[in-house]
């Protein structure tokens, strides 16, 4: 019987729309004002930076690396506040979230930097529901979610792999990844036309009603 159920962030409980306003309209904007110049080009070259670095790079992930590496005047936190309206919750969190919190231990499981996570669950009111927290990126220094980091929670935790079910939007990195250490996992594919298998859910609300059946 699980203990600890384990959730991705983005794409899972909290669209991506935040993230996206941050880094393809924030950051090119700052930069737009800093260099003065048009917004369209520094879009443009800020997008190409972007890809030279790639996001097998933890820097990919970490503001301040851009910041100051283009001596921008701003801070992580101004930026992610000043997008903070751009943050969703899918409407099955909600209601799946509270609930499961009552039975199990819930955790958040992500890749996202720390600064991301926090400000998303203190405005959607979901912090109190979380007793931990892992990034990868913040916390490891690995920008995907590999098989040591999942078994580095497990050790924090003090728990066999078999007591954690996880769920997050990425197949690899949420579904396949946790499975080869034992991790009883799931692929939350909200575009039902796609569905893969039994372990793809479509919704939390799907998710929910397995648990259920445990």
């Amino acid at each position: 019987m699980p203990k600890i159920i384990s959730f991705d962030l983005d794409g899972t409980i909290t669209t991506k729309e935040f993230a996206d306003s941050v880094w393809l309209e924030g950051v090119p904007t700052i930069y737009a004002r800093d260099k003065n110049i048009d917004i369209d080009a520094a879009r443009r070259y800020v997008l190409e930076e972007y890809d030279r670095i790639g996001d097998s790079r933890v820097e990919w992930y970490d503001l301040w690396y851009w910041i100051k590496k283009w001596n921008l005047k701003t801070t992580p936190e101004e930026l992610l506040k000043k997008y903070s309206y751009a943050i969703h919750v899918y409407p099955d969190a909600l209601s799946v979230i509270p609930s499961l919190s009552e039975k199990y231990t819930l955790i958040i499981a992500s890749n996202a930097r720390r600064e991301f996570i926090d400000i998303q669950l203190k405005q959607t009111g979901f912090k109190e529901f979380f007793t931990y927290i892992f990034s990868s990126t913040s916390d490891e220094g690995i920008v995907k979610k590999n098989p040591r980091f999942y078994r580095n929670i497990c050790d924090k935790l003090d728990v066999d792999p078999k007591e954690i079910v996880h769920i997050g939007d990425d197949r690899e990195a949420d579904f396949l990844i946790p499975r080869r250490i034992g991790i009883l996992s799931f692929h939350l594919n909200r575009n039902p036309s796609s569905r893969n298998d039994s372990s793809t859910f479509s919704s939390l609300l799907e998710f929910k009603k397995y648990l259920e059946g445990l």
